[in-house]
């Protein structure tokens, strides 16, 4: 498509709408300050000239002449109806009036445009036009130049003009600078959590747990005051605090109420160290004690509390207070970003955990009640029919095993991931292998995957895909062969898993189930999922995630041949 064409399909309808208003409105205003419709010639040379702009208002040299040509005939138009014009009384030149506010859409169009520069030169170039025709047109045997009116009417809508273009420039680096200083909300997101991934891999194990840091900052704390007991302790909602990590005795019944009347709940408030001579337990047996309550603070908010206790009297003077405060300080910074990765960790896996709890409470929760019916009705026959008896409890042992055997490669499917090293494919193939061997199943692989690797999330995605086609043969089609076929080309993927058992039609519900959370997995991913009958009996399951360069390349290819 070229240039021209484009420009004409992005000229906006409320655009050239606009245009032809003011057009009518100073053909209107023309007509009752000259009372001659020969005037309004004008007009149609105005609407000529701006035609090409308002068809092609992006073209880089239509829109520009044509605007151009705009102001030019507005200014010999403004000069003219001044001189005919019977409007003025004892100060000519008022009727330009009539005229000049159609200066408003040429500059009004480039300065939505952001093209300021020439929006200035449209306002240089009509002031000039109006300055020429006014220094060579005579009106009433004087130049038009010298009258008052005329004067002043063309430097009005000039500096009208002006402020308007100087204003809407302003607003757009107004707006340019909030852009620039306030990134949007996702790239945002993305810069934290990289450098979040950054800081993590470079901390000692590589871990942002709450409990270590905590138990850390306390082994700390313990080179430098005399600890009996201590504890960490962190918000958890509800004016309750949690323990994250302790030392010392086995258990402390601390006090973890916010509103009660104790140095932890003012050294909360208060954002200050507190020391105490009673033991901040709620089941101490009394005694000389210390207590010394510091919170850590990371900014402006408390993200939790260091409680040390000493079974001795003012165990904690300044000194060592000072001492303990200058550890806690950089360890709040710590433990605020272990909170808030523990926090994002949650909400990143909880999606997961849904999705485990209803496959434990549609599949094994409801396999074990059924072995507790089982194991009633055992119970019900064991003094009348031995023999029955112990028939349903070899049954049931077969039952339990198989649940067991449901069980591990469910806890096998959890930790299989994508190896870095090695690849979508030997993670599939590795999974197919172990399925098929508990199941009784053949298996026959064809993997065909580059060096290449598609990014890890749509690794994720495909591979539990996989699991679950190969997971529901397993279960509900009754197969005894198996066909997995992977095939990764990045950006392109697709992986097919065949059986040769009773059909889609004849599965159960819950493998209906497992077919739903396949298509919302593929949908994540932008892939396209298709479940169909495999000849002469079974299921094929496939995903596909881009487009294949190979077959691009044979479609190009055939094509080419065709056109020849």
């Amino acid at each position: 498509m070229s240039a021209s064409t484009t420009a004409l399909a992005r000229s906006h309808p409320l655009a050239s709408a606009t245009r032809v208003v003011v057009l009518a409105l100073v053909a209107v205003l023309t007509l009752l300050a000259t009372r001659d419709l020969t005037q309004l010639w004008w007009i149609v040379l105005l609407a000529v000239a701006g035609l090409p702009a308002s068809m092609a208002p992006e073209h880089w040299l239509i829109g520009p002449i044509s605007r151009t040509a705009e102001v030019v005939v507005l200014g010999l138009a403004a000069s003219q109806v001044a001189a005919v014009a019977t409007i003025g009384g004892h100060i000519d030149g008022l009727g330009a009036s009539a005229v000049l506010p159609y200066l408003a859409v040429p500059v009004t169009v480039t300065a939505l445009r952001r093209r300021f520069r020439e929006g200035a030169l449209l306002i240089a170039t009509v002031a000039a036009t109006l300055l020429i025709t006014g220094a060579f047109t005579e009106v009433g045997g004087a130049r038009q130049m010298t009258q008052t009116g005329y004067l002043a009417v063309c430097a009005q809508w000039l500096i009208l003009a002006v402020l308007g273009l100087y204003a809407a420039q302003t607003l757009h680096r107004v707006m340019q600078l909030r852009q620039d200083t306030k990134p949007q909300p996702y790239a945002e997101a993305t810069r934290l959590l990289t450098q979040l991934r950054t800081v993590a891999r470079q901390l000692p194990g590589a871990t942002l747990d709450p409990g270590g840091i905590s138990e850390h900052l306390l082994e700390e704390l313990r080179t430098v005051a005399r600890t009996d007991r201590g504890a960490v302790l962190s918000a958890s909602g509800g004016g309750r605090l949690v323990v994250l990590a302790q030392i010392g005795a086995d258990r402390v019944d601390w006090e973890t109420t916010l509103d009660a009347d104790s140095a932890i709940a003012d050294a909360w408030a208060s954002q200050q160290p507190q020391t105490a001579a009673r033991s901040q337990s709620r089941s101490h047996r009394g005694g000389d004690v210390s207590a010394l309550i510091v919170p850590l603070v990371a900014g402006v908010r408390t993200v939790g509390l260091v409680v040390l206790e000493a079974d001795a009297a003012h165990a904690y003077p300044s000194a060592v207070t000072a001492e303990v405060t200058g550890l806690t300080g950089p360890a709040a910074l710590r433990l605020e970003a272990a909170l808030l990765f523990d926090e994002v960790r949650s909400l990143a896996t909880n999606e997961e955990r849904q999705r485990l709890a209803r496959e434990i409470h549609d599949g094994v929760a409801q396999e074990l009640v059924m072995v507790g019916y089982g194991i009633d009705n055992a119970l019900a026959t064991v003094h009348e029919d031995a023999e029955e008896t112990a028939e349903s409890l070899r049954t049931l042992r077969q039952e339990v095993t198989r649940v067991i055997t449901e069980l591990r490669l469910s806890l096998f499917e959890l930790r299989s991931e994508v190896d870095r090293h090695g690849g979508l494919a030997a993670a599939i193939a590795e999974y197919a292998r172990t399925v098929g061997a508990s199941g009784g199943l053949r298996v026959h692989l064809s993997l065909d995957e580059s060096t290449a690797r598609l990014p890890a999330a749509t690794e994720a995605e495909l591979l539990r895909i996989a699991q679950e086609a190969v997971t529901n043969a397993r279960k509900h089609a009754g197969a005894t062969n198996l066909w997995v076929t992977c095939e990764v080309d990045p950006p392109y993927a697709q992986i097919e898993v065949s059986d040769d058992g009773h059909g889609i039609g004849d599965q159960r519900s819950d493998g209906h189930y497992g077919l739903a959370i396949m298509a919302e997995r593929a949908e994540r991913i932008r892939g396209r999922l298709e479940i169909r009958p495999r000849q002469p009996s079974g299921t094929t399951v496939a995903v596909v995630v881009g487009s294949s360069p190979r077959r691009d390349n044979l479609r190009g290819s055939a094509a080419a041949a065709e056109g020849e």
